[in-house]
């Protein structure tokens, strides 16, 4: 197989892949979406899958967009974070469990500056340093030392002074102002970090890494870019 251009889409300043749908932001701030949208998760007001890409709709001023399993979250100029797809777990953060297929508003959080998705939760950093999670906790992916859903965001506790985040699947993480890495959520492979694979609902920290200035995380793994 070969790559192919996607369809009716220029000016593209980011992307993001999720399970069976893709989303990009356009230079105008504009977020567009395409693939599959039994949930909703393009955002369109459809529950129709698209082959090529459709406007989310009444969403502007977008900066930064990501994809769960099958829920997508967008952050705006703004600071505030809108969601739209599943919402099963309460991954869209708006204080339900119902599917949306146009953005809703996660909670009342401000000031966010990045966002991360997983399976069925989402992360929020703030530019306070705070890290903000809701959807699924049975794995305490949620960081907040509990494994409850929570339909708004709660803050993930022990943690301050965060630069970056991360999302895998049932796991997140957080890279720290000094460079160090704290994980939490599952951990069944040793996907944490942390020298064991107990589940944590509560960070702790990636052992013998320093450096780190950015997280990813896969199924079962995680990744840190180390600058020496």
């Amino acid at each position: 197989l070969l790559p192919v251009a996607v369809r009716n889409l220029t000016n593209v300043v980011q992307v993001a892949g999720a399970r069976g749908h893709s989303l990009a932001i356009r230079a105008d701030g504009t977020a567009w979406a395409w693939g599959y949208n039994a949930f909703g998760e393009l955002g369109d007001g459809t529950l129709t899958t698209r082959t090529v890409p459709v406007q989310v709709r009444n969403l502007t001023g977008v900066v930064a967009v990501a994809g769960g399993r099958d829920h997508s979250l967008a952050l705006r100029s703004d600071g505030t974070v809108w969601a739209f797809g599943h919402n099963g777990y309460g991954q869209l953060g708006d204080g339900t469990t119902t599917h949306r297929s146009t953005p809703v508003q996660a909670g009342t959080l401000t000031g966010v500056v990045a966002i991360s998705a997983g399976a069925y939760h989402s992360l929020a950093l703030r530019s306070d340093g705070t890290v903000w999670s809701w959807g699924r906790n049975n794995l305490g992916q949620l960081g907040d030392g509990t494994l409850s859903r929570r339909v708004r965001p709660v803050q993930v506790r022990n943690l301050s002074g965060v630069t970056a985040i991360g999302c895998g699947r049932d796991h997140g993480l957080a890279v720290l102002g000094d460079g160090t890495v704290r994980t939490w959520g599952a951990n069944g492979y040793g996907q944490l970090g942390d020298g064991t694979t107990t589940n944590r609902t509560l960070p702790v920290a990636v052992t013998g890494l320093t450096g780190a200035v950015a997280v990813t995380a896969g199924r079962a793994y995680s990744a840190a870019l180390v600058v020496p």
